[in-house]
């Protein structure tokens, strides 16, 4: 796996910088996130890590305006407003049902309704997606004879329709085969090129230390936030990684 390059000057970035202010988040009586402050750059690959119940996809239904929060959350574009692509963890469906890979990306992509047919614009994106993610060929195929690597690519097929400005992407690389990873490498290697801001939730941190220009570390609240290279030292992700184990056994020794 290669670094895919630097990140554009922020004056060429069609994408918005995102600013991260004292942004809190609480269900019922827990704390989900605390003073959560950082920035995402213009035109830049930026990777969120932590563990598991971290807040990690909190973070992200917060700045897809689907979850109320405290603080402030700002996109700032350099221009108006464009569009915002997502691509989802997982595809959650009935296997069973007779949906095919182009059925599905229309459904997913376009307004007119999918048992109308594919219309002839949308056909040309749809195509276009697909061949960016190596999943032309199947397009007919069923997305339940697919395998997870496969359906895997055709959501991030569908995060392409239409052309993001900024792109959301939550564990994106989780079932991806050596081929896949590759096909995402390009893809961010393109997003670079066309200024894209691409926030990049990832468990893999090899692929976060080459692939990303910047990375935060979320357990609940920041706890490093650089370029990988400088933030990404074995005790910083220790400390990431073990916070809650940690202050659990604290908790046990002294209700012992």
């Amino acid at each position: 796996m290669r670094r895919a390059g630097p990140a554009l000057p922020e004056s060429r970035a069609d994408g918005p910088a995102i600013v991260f202010d004292k942004v809190g988040l609480t269900l019922g009586r827990t704390d989900i996130l605390r003073d959560v402050s950082f920035t995402v750059s213009a035109g830049s690959v930026h990777a969120l890590v932590g563990p598991n119940g971290a807040g990690k996809s909190s973070l992200v239904t917060t700045l897809l305006g689907q979850t109320p929060h405290r603080g402030r959350l700002a996109l700032d574009w350099p221009r108006a407003p464009q569009t915002i692509g997502y691509v989802p963890q997982a595809l959650e469906f009935d296997r069973g049902l007779p949906m095919t890979v182009t059925d599905f990306m229309a459904a997913m992509t376009q307004r007119r309704p999918a048992f109308l047919g594919v219309s002839p614009r949308s056909a040309r994106s749809i195509q276009a997606a697909l061949e960016r993610v190596g999943m032309a060929d199947k397009c007919t195929r069923r997305m339940g004879a697919l395998s997870g690597g496969e359906r895997q690519r055709v959501l991030l097929a569908q995060g392409l329709v239409p052309a993001p400005s900024l792109l959301v992407l939550d564990e994106p690389m989780a079932a991806l085969d050596e081929a896949g990873v590759r096909v995402f490498e390009q893809l961010l290697a393109d997003w670079r090129i066309q200024g894209v801001t691409v926030f990049w939730v990832e468990h893999d941190l090899q692929a976060v230390r080459e692939m990303s220009d910047r990375v935060t570390g979320l357990n609940g609240h920041v706890l490093f936030d650089g370029e990988p290279g400088e933030v990404m030292t074995p005790q910083a992700l220790l400390d990431l990684f073990s916070t809650r184990p940690r202050l659990a056994a604290v908790d046990c020794a002294v209700a012992a």
